[in-house]
C-alpha cells in the first residue's frame, strides 16, 4: 500500500436548527444546543459554608452577562448563560445543605490523610444524601464548594504541616493496609473503624465521586479560588490562580458541564455513521487487594448520538507484571461486552452495524475470543489500539507553527498516525505548546478501513462536555480512562448498576 500523508477534515458538529459548525463555542453561540434536549432550567444543589454559597451565586449571576478572554479569536467570548443554552440558570434557586467551618476543622487537621479525607468526604455526601432522601424539591446538579485547604491537603500524596496536626495519627496504613488484606480488622469492631478510611483512595474527588454512584447524584466539584479567583492571591499579591486572561473560558467549561450534567445536550457529532456503537476500555490496578495483579475493568459506550454510559466489570487478575498490559479472560470479555450491548439495544432497538473496541494496547487472542462471543453475526467488531508511545515528529521548516491538526500518516492498511493537536486555520493557533506528537492507531483485530477509523477518531476529540474546546487531544472513548479508572477504585463499590457518563466527570 502506497504510503501517504494526508489530511483529514475538521469534524463538524450539529447544533440547534440542525446547523452544523466546527467549533463548539461558535454553534452554541449562532444556533443554541440540540433543541430536543435543553432542560427548562437549573435547580442548584449546594454544599458548603454559608461564605461558599454566597461565592457560588455571584459566581453564576456573572455568568449571565458576556465575559471576554485576552484573545477573542483563540477563545471567543462567552454571550451569556441563557443567551448560550437558551435556559435559565437562577443563582437564587438554591437547596443549600450547610457545612460549618467548624465541621470541616474537626477533620481537616487530622495527621492521617486516609482518615482526613475520609472524613470530610463523609462529612460532605452526608448532607447531600439527606437533602435528596428529605427534600421535596430535587437538584439537577449538587454543587460540592470546597475551601482550597480540602484540595491541598486531601489527595494521595498530601501531607498537613506539622504545624496544623490537632489529631494524632492513629494508625498506619502499612498497618491498616494488612489488617484488611488479612481480614483481621472485621474480628473487632473498634479496629475496623479504624480501618475503614483505608478501604478508600485519599483523593477527596475521587471518593467522593465513587460514593454517590450508588446514589446516581451528578456533581460539579468546585474550589473557591476558582469560583471566587479575584480574591485569592500570593504573599507577592499576586494571584492564587488567575483566570484574568481566560475568564471567558472559565464560564464556556463550566457552565457546558453544568448543562450537560442537568440533562442537556450541548451538541453532537453531526456526520457520523448511523448504528456505530464506540466502546473503550478502562483498567486501573487495585491496591486494596494486596495482589498485584489485581485490576478493576470497565466500559465507556458511546453512541453515534453522542450518549455514554460505563459498565463496570469485574475485578481479577488482569495485569501482568511483565508486559505492564491489562488483559481480560475470555469469560470476563464476553461478560462485559454483553452487558454494553444489552443497553444499546435497549436504546435503539437492534444491535449495532459496527462495534469498535478502543484500547491502548493490542488486544490478545483470548479477550478477543470473548469479545467475538458477545456480538452477533450482523455485527461488524473491530479492535482498535490507540497509543501516543511512537513519536513522530514532522517539522514545517517555513512557518512558525506546527503541522495542521488532522494531518494522518498512512503506514499501512491497518496503522496510521493521526495529529489530533496542532495547528488551527480557525483559530489562527496552534492547540499545542510544542511540536505535537501524533496518536499511533492501529487496527488490531478485525477488518476496517484505516481511513475511517481515523475519521472517527478525529470526531470522537469533539465529544468532551466537561470543557468546551474546539477538539481534544484523545477520542472521548479513552480520554476519562484514568479518571473513571480512579473513581471505581476509590472505594469499595459493589453492583455498580450502568451509569450515564456525567456520574464520573
Amino acid at each position: 500500500m502506497k504510503k501517504d500523508l494526508i489530511r483529514i477534515k475538521e469534524p463538524q458538529i450539529l447544533f440547534g436548527f440542525n446547523q452544523k459548525i466546527e467549533d463548539p463555542r461558535d454553534g452554541l453561540t449562532l444556533f443554541g444546543p440540540i433543541e430536543n434536549n435543553i432542560p427548562y432550567g437549573i435547580m442548584n444543589g449546594v454544599v458548603g459554608t454559608k461564605e461558599s454559597l454566597a461565592k457560588f451565586q455571584s459566581f453564576i449571576e456573572s455568568l449571565q452577562k458576556p465575559i471576554s478572554n485576552a484573545n477573542t479569536v483563540t477563545r471567543p467570548f462567552f454571550p451569556g448563560f441563557e443567551a448560550v443554552f437558551r435556559s435559565k440558570w437562577n443563582s437564587k434557586k438554591v437547596i443549600f445543605k450547610e457545612v460549618t467551618n467548624e465541621e470541616i476543622g474537626k477533620h481537616l487537621y487530622n495527621e492521617d490523610t486516609h482518615t482526613r479525607t475520609y472524613e470530610l468526604v463523609t462529612l460532605f455526601t452526608e448532607k447531600i444524601i439527606e437533602a435528596v432522601e428529605n427534600e421535596d424539591a430535587k437538584a439537577d446538579v449538587w454543587f460540592v464548594i470546597i475551601p482550597d485547604q480540602i484540595y491541598s491537603y486531601c489527595r494521595p500524596n498530601s501531607s498537613l504541616p506539622k504545624e496544623l496536626v490537632e489529631i494524632k495519627r492513629k494508625t498506619k496504613k502499612s498497618t491498616a493496609k494488612k489488617m484488611l488484606n488479612t481480614g483481621m480488622s472485621s474480628l473487632f469492631d473498634i479496629i475496623n473503624e479504624e480501618n475503614e478510611p483505608f478501604k478508600h483512595d485519599a483523593h477527596f474527588h475521587h471518593q467522593l465521586k465513587a460514593r454517590l454512584l450508588h446514589r446516581a447524584i451528578p456533581t460539579q466539584i468546585l474550589r473557591e479560588s476558582t469560583i471566587d479567583w479575584r480574591n485569592f492571591t500570593k504573599s507577592n499579591g499576586m494571584f492564587l490562580r488567575d483566570f484574568s486572561k481566560i475568564e471567558g473560558h472559565l464560564a464556556w467549561s463550566l457552565s457546558t458541564a453544568a448543562f450537560y450534567k442537568t440533562g442537556g445536550r450541548p451538541w453532537k457529532l453531526a456526520d457520523i455513521r448511523e448504528g456505530v456503537c464506540y466502546i473503550g476500555l478502562v483498567y486501573k490496578k487495585d491496591e486494596r487487594s494486596g495482589n498485584t495483579r489485581n485490576a478493576c475493568c470497565a466500559a465507556q459506550m458511546f453512541l453515534d448520538s453522542g450518549d455514554g454510559t460505563v459498565f463496570r466489570g469485574a475485578v481479577g487478575p488482569w495485569y501482568n507484571d511483565s508486559t505492564k498490559e491489562y488483559h481480560l479472560n475470555r469469560a470476563k470479555a464476553k461478560e462485559l461486552i454483553s452487558i454494553a450491548l444489552e443497553t444499546y439495544i435497549e436504546k435503539k432497538g437492534v444491535p449495532p452495524k459496527e462495534l469498535f473496541i478502543h484500547a491502548k494496547t493490542r488486544f490478545n487472542n483470548e479477550e478477543w475470543v470473548g469479545f467475538s462471543d458477545a456480538v452477533p453475526e450482523s455485527t461488524n467488531l473491530v479492535g482498535i489500539s490507540i497509543n501516543d508511545r511512537k513519536p513522530l515528529k514532522i517539522f514545517r521548516p517555513d512557518s512558525d507553527f506546527p503541522m495542521i491538526r488532522g494531518l494522518a500518516y498512512i503506514q499501512s492498511e491497518r496503522s496510521g498516525f493521526l495529529w489530533t493537536k496542532g495547528y488551527v486555520p480557525r483559530l489562527q493557533t496552534s492547540l499545542s505548546m510544542e511540536v505535537p506528537n501524533p496518536l499511533f492507531i492501529e487496527i488490531s483485530k478485525g477488518e476496517s478501513d484505516i481511513k475511517v477509523v481515523l475519521d472517527d477518531i478525529l470526531a470522537l476529540t469533539k465529544l468532551n462536555y466537561n470543557a468546551c474546546i474546539y477538539g481534544d487531544g484523545v477520542p472521548v472513548t479513552l480520554r476519562f480512562a484514568d479518571a473513571i479508572g480512579e473513581i471505581l477504585t476509590a472505594s469499595p463499590i459493589e453492583n455498580t448498576p450502568p451509569l450515564a457518563f456525567k456520574y464520573y466527570i
